[in-house]
């Protein structure tokens, strides 16, 4: 029986070149890819230090003094950042590194001064209308003193995505404040019953 052979077509040289480096280009991507997926799953099962060193390094993400990690989702109106001790609305969702779910909120009224730190500093960040994702160090966060009964357990990061719709000053809280104190019967001010004065934040979470 004859067997009948089929030369192969000879491979210009260019085009052997560019083979080459189609493949090598093929084993850098693979290689690159192989480390970020080693990485990420050693971030994500390791301390909150090394999810943060690594989280910290990718697209976007910026890095506070204090540790604060954030990344801009939605610009916003470019009008101006709540202060200290300023009152905001906003909608939220705070979950674990995992993606486990621990609070939500919409159009929620919040004092600048009664959450924890990581809040208050990345708030302070915001304009109208723009939205964050913010990654909580522990210390900036609950601790080692999480909410009983919550599925945060001690030196989590928490990360948090939240849209700014309005706030006012900590000057406008404080005469907010006295109003309502005297729509509770106090010195000179109106009777019980009356009507809230207008712009006032609902309350927070839980109050």
């Amino acid at each position: 029986m004859t067997v009948t052979a089929v030369p192969l077509r000879p491979i210009q040289k260019g085009t052997l070149s560019k083979l080459w480096l189609g493949i090598i280009v093929l084993l850098l991507a693979a290689g690159a890819f192989a480390w970020h997926a080693t990485a990420r799953t050693i971030a994500m099962n390791g301390t909150s230090e090394d999810f943060l060193a690594w989280n910290g390094g990718q697209a976007g993400v910026v890095t506070t003094d204090s540790g604060l990690q954030y990344q801009v989702l939605e610009t916003g109106d470019d009008a101006g950042s709540p202060g200290q001790g300023a009152g905001v609305i906003v909608n939220y969702e705070g979950r674990l590194i995992d993606g486990t779910v621990f609070d939500s909120g919409e159009q929620q009224g919040l004092p600048l001064d009664q959450v924890v730190p990581g809040w208050s500093e990345g708030i302070q960040l915001m304009t109208r209308g723009a939205r964050y994702r913010f990654w909580l160090p522990p210390e900036l966060g609950y601790g080692e003193n999480p909410p009983p009964g919550s599925p945060i357990t001690a030196d989590s990061v928490m990360v948090f995505d939240v849209d700014l719709i309005d706030f006012i000053t900590r000057e406008q809280m404080m005469q907010i404040q006295m109003q309502q104190m005297g729509l509770q019967g106090g010195p000179g001010g109106p009777p019980p019953g009356a009507a809230p004065p207008p712009g006032a934040l609902p309350p927070a979470p839980g109050q």
